[in-house]
């Protein structure tokens, strides 16, 4: 399918607008309380985000801009979902639950942090990708939880949305907290490494010069500074 999307000349920036139209969509429904269709909704827009980047290296279209806007789609389709899940425990029915809607706006902001954290590392350090939360492990959860949604099911493996809130809303503190202590880690091994190169080079001539000047007596410093000047200014 990919080797298709990218001889058709299928622009990959397409594929990642229409993956998250559809996570828009899986938004809308979880709002609506429609669990297991929000679930193959989100199935089938996590393919398309899937693909995009792999149509774009296949076909040589491959821009700092798409990278962007893949990125930056990203955290809409992160919050459309959480947002759609507050919206829905949150209502006035059975299913009303403080608990849960202070749980999906905690695993919001936590998602949300664990980018940004990602992002404003790697322009300070090569690499921030650590954690044990990212975003394929929250899409992963997710559709468990959608998928199992079944209130009438007896089954203690059925709804179980309630405790994959808390596990976004729990991973994703800790895999922020992670990723400020690596950064952290790796700031201070880079200074340290600084540190001991600089202290490793050799003293240049003009301070060897310098220092010669500074130990002569009062008599003799005229003297060796004038010879200084003359070996400055030899070509």
């Amino acid at each position: 399918m990919v080797r298709w999307l990218a001889m058709g000349h299928i622009n990959p920036n397409i594929l990642t607008v229409i993956g998250v139209a559809l996570n828009v969509g899986c938004g809308l429904l979880f709002g609506l309380g429609w669990f297991f269709s929000a679930g193959i909704a989100l199935i089938v827009a996590n393919l398309f985000d899937m693909l995009d980047g792999q149509v774009a290296r296949l076909s040589g279209r491959v821009t700092r801009f798409g990278g962007f806007l893949d990125s930056s789609l990203d955290r809409l389709s992160d919050m459309v979902v959480f947002v759609g899940l507050m919206v829905f425990y949150a209502r006035d029915r059975e299913f009303h639950s403080t608990l849960n809607v202070f749980l999906a706006g905690a695993g919001l902001m936590g998602s949300v942090m664990v980018s940004y954290a990602s992002a404003r590392a790697e322009s300070l350090i090569p690499k921030c990708d650590v954690g044990f939360l990212r975003r394929p492990e929250r899409v992963v959860l997710f559709i468990i939880g959608a998928l199992s949604t079944h209130p009438s099911s007896p089954s203690s493996f059925a709804n179980r949305m309630p405790a994959v809130l808390w596990v976004l809303a729990v991973g994703s503190y800790w895999t922020f907290a992670h990723r400020m202590y690596h950064t952290w880690r790796e700031l201070n091994r880079a200074e340290a490494d600084d540190s001991a190169e600089s202290e490793s080079l050799p003293i240049s001539d003009s301070q060897v010069s310098i220092d010669r000047v500074t130990a002569v007596g009062p008599v003799n410093r005229q003297s060796a500074i004038g010879n200084r000047k003359y070996r400055e200014v030899e070509p």
